[in-house]
């Protein structure tokens, strides 16, 4: 397509020639001829100036270029754009794979696909355009929207829902019994998670990450949600819309958090808390608490920022401050002796 084209498409402002054609996106440390290429700042602008891209994105004002350019506000959601456009998500031919296998009372909708050794049980619902690909395996009585990926050996427990546009990578397994028990004497009894798994339109949901079904009622993950990587969400768990998931965190049952939260690598919950709406988990935190949105929180337990902050700086000096006061000790034990 052409300059002007693309800038329209991803909603940019154009300043030079819209003529120029281009056909693929290249990082700027590695142009390939005929692409567009990124540029963030002033360092990287003069990389792509220099190199052989068709044209330069950037998303500061520049008086002058020996390419076109077009200006955006956020060079990471052009991005997005961009290789949305020059690189279609391949979908398989619709269909059943004759090595695949589809129990009784199966609905597949239009365009389905189902791939080779896949399992698609007794009373499942798939949607339409919904590709189910190799080895993955969907319970008795799931329901899953349309437009759906369900990646290579996923794994769909019985009765849960999917919503529409949803994508489960590989090796991920939802609808798994809760890490629920009763103590009776010295033994422990299972207590039967006898509830649901549902999960809203638009969510993404990484590679081996483990979402339980609930003991009673459902675990929910809202509309909008991206969960990274090796996850656990344990029972009853409610995740609210457009929240961030990032990789091996730990969400003990029945905690609920908020829309549009931000939870980084490795945070753990403890079980029943609340975290508001808005709210930023800094990395390796961990929450015995509940905490107010609207905050960025970091630290073990987590705290406000701020505060996490001052107690770093204590703890920083802590090797210091304990040689002070062995030395105070010690003088006053000289002072008592006289």
């Amino acid at each position: 397509m052409t300059v002007s084209e693309l800038a329209q498409q991803i909603g940019g402002e154009l300043k030079g020639d819209g003529s120029v054609l281009v056909h693929g996106v290249s990082a700027v440390d590695a142009v390939t001829p005929g692409c567009v290429t990124l540029a963030e700042n002033e360092e990287l602008f003069a990389k792509a100036e220099a190199s052989q891209a068709a044209a330069i994105v950037v998303s500061f004002d520049l008086r002058e270029s020996r390419k076109p350019l077009i200006r955006v506000t956020k060079t990471a959601l052009a991005l997005a754009k961009m290789l949305a456009i020059f690189h279609p998500p391949q979908r398989p031919e619709a269909g059943v794979h004759p090595a695949a296998f589809v129990g009784r009372d199966v609905r597949l909708g239009s365009g389905v696909h189902v791939g080779p050794h896949a399992v698609v049980k007794d009373g499942a619902s798939i949607g339409d355009r919904t590709v189910i690909d190799a080895g993955a395996v969907v319970g008795e009585g799931v329901v899953i929207g349309a437009d759906c990926v369900i990646h290579c050996n996923a794994t769909l427990y019985r009765d849960i829902t999917l919503g529409s546009r949803v994508i489960v990578h590989s090796g991920t397994v939802i609808g798994s019994d809760g890490f629920g028990y009763a103590q009776d004497g010295k033994t422990r009894v299972k207590i039967p998670q006898v509830g649901t798994v549902v999960i809203e339109d638009d969510v993404e949901i990484g590679a081996n990450v483990a979402i339980d079904r609930s003991t009673l009622g459902a675990t929910v993950v809202k509309r909008g949600t991206k969960i990274d990587n090796l996850v656990q969400i344990a029972h009853n768990v409610v995740i609210g819309e457009n929240t961030v998931v990032c990789g091996l965190v730990g969400v003990s049952g029945s905690v609920t958090i908020g829309d549009n939260v931000t939870i980084a690598g490795q945070v753990g919950m403890a079980d029943h808390v609340t975290i508001g709406s808005n709210a930023t988990i800094g990395a390796q935190s961990g929450v015995s608490k509940s905490l107010e949105g609207g905050q960025y929180y970091l630290g073990s337990p987590a705290v406000p920022i701020g505060l996490a902050s001052r107690q770093y700086a204590v703890w920083a000096n802590l090797p210091e401050l304990s040689k002070r006061v062995r030395e105070l000790e010690k003088q006053l034990e000289e002072l008592k002796k006289r």
